[in-house]
């Protein structure tokens, strides 16, 4: 098979938010408790953080993680997380039908993410609480005045304010399992209350009004509609979710489903832009993907409730699960004039890039090497991308190339950045580039994700899927050619 891929340097989709390479913490199953924290681990630091979860947590270089969930942030007082350990109350977490110790909260939190190298996307409860406790809590972290969420804050030993810039105004509001669920109209209010209560205390904090959870849901567009109608003018992102499985087995299907993701985030692009046209606007509504993932392996899993972080949603990835993870990610990038944020989740352990074992090893899944690429080499300016392949189509008739790509240019390096995935299952890519105004470009490097077997995953023993680095024909010259294996995934770097 044979496919081009056709870029200009004159024609851009539009500068890359590192932010779109983001994650996500939730007190979910493992991710805290276990996972970036263990105190009694080999590894750990002096704050009980595990030093080589944050090693393989820079070695991605995640610009942000939002916190502290999810589902869980719905029925959560954040105030049951700050100050002395020994007075902080155990209680029942009904979200994930789990024991909360509180034992880490915004004010260890925050430290792990300074030592992480990240941000933090600060979600507050409006499924059980409302504006005012999320006025408070933007003043515990944020303000600097002799008041009495900011002087506590410094009671608790943080003289200085924590500076969280971006905030989720509660978490799948539109969802009928979530606590507190909402109608439409019910949250629209509750959250333009919120956001004006939370930009008083700080100006310029940046706020993400919750979305459909799901597009399937017989609401969509209705809420987006609804929902952007209340708060448009205080808000400046509309979040949306999307995960997707391969329960049916059909590999084909399941590569495809990033066609699909693209059609979503449109779909939510057009909402916007549609409310934008009734109220007579200048002001622009961005996209936070503030979790997508694959999830699908831990389906079903018999997990005994009440108990201290069991082992929730521990997907196992493999092959096909990278390649997935590594087309969303080319879909976002091919988004980025839109789509602002996006939060893989989650980061550790639960539907993660990174494993551990409790008192053990940390190692990578398959699906962290094209998510520590994108976010390494994936900065700069995305270039609207023309690929010539052939086609097919999936049962629910989306028209899938079997070639999926993305090209980035970082002016400041001098380098132009190619990712591809080969969806074809038994046949080799032969793929050559237009680099039309880089008539310099050399390429530098083919690094590539392959094995025989989909279905190969990773262990604690032994990294079955990793990158290698595949042997290039230097030419100096924009019409250069690789080879794609099949059912492959590969970054392909020039420089110019």
């Amino acid at each position: 098979m044979k496919a081009k891929i056709i870029v200009n340097k004159n024609f851009a989709v539009g500068e890359i938010d590192k932010r779109i390479y983001g994650s996500f913490v939730e007190h979910l199953g493992r991710c805290v408790y276990g996972g970036i924290y263990e105190p009694t681990h080999k590894t750990a630091n002096d704050f009980g953080f595990r030093e080589d979860v944050l090693e393989l947590v820079k070695q991605i270089d995640v610009p942000i993680v939002r916190y502290p969930g999810g589902n869980f942030v719905s029925g959560y007082n954040w105030e049951d997380g700050i100050g002395d350990k020994t007075k902080r109350p155990q209680k029942k977490d009904f979200a994930w039908k789990s024991i909360e110790t509180n034992q880490i909260g915004i004010d260890e939190f925050q430290e792990w993410a300074r030592q992480a190298n990240t941000t933090i996307n600060m979600a507050v409860n409006l499924g059980t609480r409302g504006a005012k406790e999320a006025q408070n809590l933007v003043e515990y972290c944020n303000a600097d005045t002799d008041t009495y969420y900011a002087n506590l804050r410094k009671q608790n030993g943080f003289e200085k304010p924590f500076a969280i810039k971006t905030w989720c105004l509660g978490n799948e509001m539109d969802g009928d399992w979530q606590i507190g669920h909402k109608t439409a109209d019910e949250y629209g209010r509750i959250a333009n209350e919120a956001a004006k209560l939370m930009k008083l205390v700080d100006p310029k904090i940046e706020l993400v009004v919750c979305g459909s959870s799901v597009c399937e849901l017989e609401t969509f567009g209705e809420w987006e509609l609804t929902v952007l109608d209340h708060t448009y003018d205080n808000v400046d992102y509309i979040s949306l979710h999307q995960y997707y499985g391969n329960q049916s087995n059909n590999t084909a299907d399941f590569l495809g489903r990033s066609v699909h993701l693209d059609a979503f985030i449109k779909s939510v692009v057009a909402m916007c832009d549609t409310v934008k046209a009734k109220k007579r606007s200048k002001k622009q509504i961005n996209l936070a993907l503030d979790e997508w993932n694959v999830w699908y392996h831990s389906h079903g899993a018999k997990i005994e409730d009440w108990q201290i972080a069991p082992p929730l949603l521990e997907d196992i990835y493999n092959l096909e699960d990278a390649l997935l993870v590594g087309c969303m990610l080319m879909t976002l990038q091919n988004n980025c004039d839109r789509v602002k944020i996006a939060c893989l989740a989650q980061l550790v352990n639960v539907i993660a890039p990174i494993m551990t074992e409790n008192d053990g090893a940390a190692w990578a899944q398959t699906i962290f090497y094209p998510y520590m690429y994108a976010s390494r080499f994936g900065r700069g300016k995305a270039l609207k991308t023309v690929t010539e392949c052939e086609n097919y189509t999936t049962t629910d008739k989306f028209i899938v190339p079997y070639v999926e790509s993305s090209v980035i240019v970082n002016e400041e390096k001098r380098q132009i950045v190619v990712f591809a995935v080969n969806r074809s299952l038994d046949e080799d890519m032969e793929l050559s580039f237009d680099l039309g105004g880089f008539d310099t470009a050399v390429m530098k490097e083919h690094i590539e994700l392959y094995c025989d077997d989909l279905k190969t995953v990773n262990t604690k023993e032994c990294q079955n899927v990793a990158p290698k680095s595949k042997e290039i024909n230097v030419q100096k010259s924009a019409y250069q050619q690789v080879t794609l294996n099949k059912h492959s995934w590969n970054m392909i770097r020039f420089g110019y």
